[in-house]
């Protein structure tokens, strides 16, 4: 007789929870068009609509973004408003449940999740401001969009993904001298590790970056600095990082649609990476070249 595994048994090194990934990015508007527009030209799709609310899924590649507008959405406590905000990010881990609770017992707080008939309860926890951090187990032969989510007929259900992009990171806001206290978070709850002081990735050298244990992700902190990057007060979840082998083909690929750069002295397209002009009031993208570390 061959034993099975207890799915409940996470080793407590140095990836606690399990974590292999992320699963989707969750975008809270009241202008869903308008965000779609700009998806559509960093080269994403439209691909399925949530089955009850005002929720859409595009995809790129392996990338997931969902587009929520509804009021009382999977991360109902971000309102929608006119200027996009990242509300949520969905991490993959080998189960979702053990997950949870593991996070739990290391002291995270849980958000309360009001499901609807038809929808999965995923598990979630908080993160900076008022985001959530999901966790999703079900990413291979089965999916969360096959529950929530019903695909646009004749659409292309894996799009693919412009010069090989993919998700490299989130760069996330922090206030003034929090820069380990939210160091130490994301160490104790999800097992993530420092970068070397100096070892850095793409054109913004700022703050510090945090390797996930699965070493498929990064998170970049950064605190205020008065006249270098304007970066307000408030913490939350900034931009997203997309990962590419060419930075000049990525470049090519998205200017072709319309995508702007930032052209500065001290910010501009190198073949390191690229930082988009900003959209909506606040949402970018940066290109980051895989393996450009230094």
């Amino acid at each position: 007789m061959t034993l099975t595994p207890n799915r409940e048994a996470i080793a407590e090194g140095a990836n606690p929870l399990g974590l292999e990934g992320i699963e989707f990015i969750e975008y809270a508007t009241s202008k869903p068009q308008a965000l779609g527009q700009v998806l559509e030209s960093m080269g994403f799709r439209p691909i399925a609509r949530h089955r009850s609310r005002e929720v859409l899924l595009y995809r790129q590649g392996s990338m997931n973004v969902i587009v929520n507008a509804h009021d009382a959405g999977m991360s109902h406590s971000v309102a929608p408003t006119e200027t996009p905000v990242i509300a949520a990010l969905a991490f993959r881990v080998r189960d979702a449940a053990a997950a949870y609770k593991r996070a739990l017992d290391r002291g995270a707080w849980a958000v309360p999740t009001h499901v609807e008939v038809m929808e999965l309860n995923i598990p979630a926890v908080h993160g900076v401001g008022s985001s959530r951090i999901y966790f999703v187990d079900r990413f291979r032969e089965f999916s969360i969009y096959d529950v929530d989510f019903v695909p646009i007929p004749t659409v292309d259900q894996h799009p693919p993904a412009l010069a090989g992009m993919h998700l490299f990171g989130v760069v996330q806001y922090i206030g003034n001298e929090r820069i380990e206290d939210w160091t130490e978070f994301y160490h104790e709850l999800f097992g993530f590790e420092a970068l070397p002081h100096g070892e850095r990735f793409g054109i913004l050298p700022k703050g510090r970056i945090l390797r996930s244990p699965c070493h498929s992700f990064f998170l970049q902190l950064i605190e205020p600095e008065p006249g270098v990057l304007a970066v307000e007060e408030d913490e939350r979840l900034q931009r997203i990082a997309l990962g590419t082998p060419d930075v000049a083909a990525a470049v090519e690929a998205l200017r072709a649609r319309g995508v702007d750069f930032i052209a500065s002295e001290g910010v501009h397209v190198t073949e390191r990476g690229g930082l988009t002009r900003t959209w909506l009031g606040s949402l970018s993208f940066e290109l980051v070249r895989d393996g450009s570390a230094s």
